[in-house]
């Protein structure tokens, strides 16, 4: 993957932001190519529109793969009910674009769609599409480009609240593996990463509790534990984050 450092994307200062004007322009250009192709074969536009952009999302191009995935989170935006009708077709593109094998930027885009795509649709019949991007969400954690692990935390705290009773058991197990993650990324070099990081810890702290599914077996994780039910609790916030910057200074 290319850990070429980047300019963040986003608002505020050090996170994705919106896109500059002229790659905006390409993409809704490219996509009233499509269209307009689409009319003069008198075809249905938009299921045929997904039909050229499954192919597209495989192309060679890394510019071309980027305009897919960038062009879907344009589409959710714009057409909402269209995204929940095709968000099988959509997620299968957005996770084929999670795990691309050569550009960072085209997984970073993809995530970015994928947190719009799924307050849309809610999380209704993800299906086995959560474990693949809970996976892939999770490697990106402490990646070393500061806009990754901005979107990736957005998203991992986005993935358990929609977790459910299906996937609880299998999210707990992932929470449990990114703990060192989160604890570590609380005091990111990046402030806006570190409030993304604190936000995703909170929202991941209930599968963080001991329960008959879930237990921590030696002094370290029994530590993690009470720090984690510090910070549920409202009254334990403050004591938490001194305990945890006294625990790195250590």
């Amino acid at each position: 993957m290319d850990q070429t450092p980047r300019r963040m994307l986003g608002q505020p200062p050090s996170s994705p932001t919106t896109q500059p004007k002229k790659k905006s322009t390409s993409v809704m250009s490219f996509f009233s190519k499509v269209s307009w192709n689409l009319r003069l074969q008198k075809q249905e536009p938009l299921k045929n529109v997904f039909f050229i952009l499954a192919e597209t999302a495989r192309d060679p191009s890394v510019k071309k793969r980027h305009m897919v995935m960038s062009g879907l989170g344009t589409m959710a935006c714009e057409t909402p009910d269209k995204v929940r009708k095709y968000k099988k077709i959509i997620l299968d593109l957005l996770v084929n674009g999670l795990y691309d094998p050569v550009s960072s930027e085209v997984i970073h885009e993809s995530m970015k769609t994928l947190t719009i795509i799924l307050d849309k649709i809610r999380g209704k019949a993800l299906g086995s599409f959560f474990i693949d991007i809970t996976l892939q969400t999770r490697t990106l954690l402490d990646d070393e480009n500061d806009s990754l692990r901005y979107s990736a935390f957005v998203l991992f705290g986005q993935l358990a609240a929609l977790a459910g009773r299906k996937w609880r058991r299998f999210f707990t197990r992932q929470v449990k593996q990114t703990q060192d993650s989160l604890l570590t990324h609380l005091q990111d070099r990046n402030p806006q990463v570190a409030k993304a990081c604190k936000t995703t810890f909170r929202a991941c702290s209930p599968y963080l509790r001991q329960s008959k599914d879930y237990s921590f077996q030696n002094e370290e994780d029994q530590r993690n534990s009470k720090l984690c039910r510090q910070l549920v609790s409202e009254r334990g916030q403050e004591t938490f984050f001194q305990s945890l910057r006294s625990r790195c200074r250590c």
